[in-house]
């Protein structure tokens, strides 16, 4: 906001040096209401058109250009602006030169300060954006992850459908044993383009080097119209003043400082003071404040970068004052304008690092988003669809050997399908629910067909919400493992209430030494598991413990600790994880 100030009344001191107008005072004041943050609830239609009544008697004419694309909206502005600069162009046009002279800085001006004054919003406006960039990230990601999952899995749970009534358990095995370890893979992560929010990003480096240009071509002009035989000389300084300028300024990446910069700073310094002794003063504001601006973007350190810029600024002052005899007061109006451009062309410069900066931390918040969200599709998937899987494996195998039962049998896988294609298709859009007694009973029924002896004793209202969801994945989790990693003939799934806790506890036998760590989480995060890592990390989140470990007579045991929250019935449902 200082360097907007700044170069608002720098562009206008020279303008009106000791006798401003009030069209001139008029306006800068217009275009301070236009673009200072606290004052713009001021703004509107009426100042705008303000401005423009004020405009044949006022200058410089890019305030108005500059409120056009501050104030019109949508591609409104752009005709708009063009007619300014040609109604500037006119309002000069001594001659042709002057007329188009200033038809180009009417242009130039009103991009810098339309960029300048966007500089100060761009934080707040990215900012507020950065959220909703976020969830339309992690939305898109949505959709490519359900995509992905119906192609993955959903055409697997489907011809399971189909093999179920078609009676061929063979094939059954074969299709879930294969879809249960691709639930162990992650979708592939695939970058997502972030989308610009504003014009004023595209903008950037294109205005700052179509400011470098339009000084650049008026030194130019400036140094051809002198008959003098060093116009030659003149030119060649002016093209390397610029070009070293374009060195400093380009964007980079942050930290780094641009190469040889103990050379071409002096270089370009030295450079810019040579005009200044053989020409008019007002290139030196063009060149002297383009070493300057350099010095602020690429010397590192505020006190070292501003003490260098003063120097700069005092030894234009020094050459004024001796070598051009100009009175004070009339030196220091030049000094001021000089500062303003310096500031302007940094502000530019900063403009463009900064809208390269904070489009690199879009990016990385929208990626964070997007994992975030991946990680939990692909827990809510690995918890539901690991157990449905590993249920319709049991059912297959008790089909392939008691014919006796098929029929009851293929019915269930068929069911059991159809339930888990449900659950694949909803895990990207929401959290799945699901009920502790409802997965209770479903683990009975799984682990006996498997073999299993099974005592289950769950309180009837424990908890409710995501935590009861909690404790039912938690459940099919357990259950998953019994009939992956162990050879089971007994399990209990317990679940009560101490009041301030509800605690489950699911244990089984037929765990060997081989099998102890696969069926908790060592082996299996060897083998690409990761379902009670998973897990944990959720119960830890819910304010709750998860242990896991075999119980040292040959079996093992997982266990889950969640508190009531303080005040409540164990019937109330504790907050949701974040």
């Amino acid at each position: 906001m200082a360097i907007l100030i700044i170069t608002l009344v720098g562009l206008t001191a020279s303008l009106f040096s000791l006798q401003p107008t009030v069209a001139t005072l008029a306006t800068l004041a217009l275009q301070l209401v236009h673009g200072l943050p606290r004052m713009r609830w001021l703004r509107g239609w009426w100042t705008l058109a303000a401005q423009a009544a004020l405009f044949p008697w006022s200058e410089p004419k890019g305030f108005l250009a500059a409120s056009v694309l501050l104030i019109v909206p949508g591609r409104a502005r752009w005709p708009l602006f063009g007619a300014v600069a040609v109604a500037a162009g006119l309002l000069s046009a001594t001659d042709f030169y002057a007329g188009v002279s200033a038809a180009g800085n009417t242009l130039i001006l009103g991009l810098i300060v339309f960029g300048l004054t966007r500089l100060s919003d761009l934080r707040s406006e990215l900012h507020a954006a950065r959220r909703e960039l976020a969830a339309q990230s992690v939305a898109d990601e949505r959709e490519r992850i359900s995509r992905d999952l119906d192609t993955i899995l959903g055409s697997s749970l489907s011809a399971v459908i189909g093999l179920a009534e078609k009676r061929r358990p063979a094939e059954i095995l074969a299709l879930t044993r294969d879809a249960a370890e691709r639930v162990r893979q992650a979708p592939q992560n695939r970058p997502n383009p972030v989308p610009q929010v504003d014009m004023t990003p595209r903008l950037a480096l294109p205005v700052m080097l179509s400011g470098l240009a339009v000084y650049a071509g008026g030194g130019l002009v400036f140094t051809l119209m002198d008959p003098d035989p060093a116009t030659v000389l003149g030119c060649a300084v002016v093209l390397c003043v610029v070009a070293l300028q374009i060195h400093h300024v380009l964007p980079r990446r942050h930290g780094t400082r641009p190469r040889y910069l103990v050379w071409t700073i002096p270089l370009q310094t030295a450079l810019a003071y040579v005009p200044l002794l053989h020409s008019g003063v007002d290139l030196v504001h063009s060149l002297v404040s383009l070493a300057a601006a350099s010095v602020l973007i690429a010397v590192h350190g505020r006190t070292a970068s501003w003490t260098l810029f003063s120097a700069v600024m005092l030894g234009e002052l020094s050459i004024i004052l001796v070598a051009k005899s100009v009175p004070g007061v009339e030196a220091l109006v030049y000094m001021v304008a000089s500062v303003s451009l310096a500031l302007m062309f940094y502000g530019l410069a900063l403009l463009t690092h900064l809208v390269s900066q904070v489009n690199e931390a879009r990016q990385a918040i929208a990626a964070i988003a997007v994992a975030k969200e991946r990680r939990r599709i692909m827990a809510d998937v690995h918890d539901l669809l690991g157990y449905g899987l590993s249920a319709i494996t049991v059912k297959a195998e008790v089909a392939a050997r008691a014919p006796e039962r098929a029929d009851t049998e293929f019915r269930d896988i068929a069911r059991m399908a159809r339930r888990a294609l449900a659950d694949l298709r909803a895990v990207p859009y929401e959290d799945p629910e699901v009920s502790l007694h409802v997965e209770g009973a479903s683990a009975r029924e799984i682990l006996t067909a498997a073999g299993v002896d099974v005592r289950l004793d769950i309180d009837t209202g424990l908890l409710a919400g995501q935590a009861d969801t909690l404790l039912a994945t938690v459940v099919r989790e357990a259950v998953t493992n019994v009939i992956r990693h162990s050879r089971a003939r007994n399990a209990t799934v317990q679940a009560v209430s101490t009041g301030t806790h509800v605690c489950l506890r699911v244990i089984n036998d037929g765990v060997s030494h081989d099998t102890a760590g696969v069926q908790g989480d060592t082996r299996a995060a060897r083998r690409g598991g990761n379902g009670i890592a998973n897990l944990t990390a959720r119960v830890a989140v819910a304010g709750g413990a998860l242990t896991a470990g075999p119980t040292g007579d040959g079996g093992y045991e997982l266990a889950v600790t969640l508190p009531v929250p303080h005040g409540s019935s164990s019937d109330d449902p504790v907050p949701a994880p974040a």
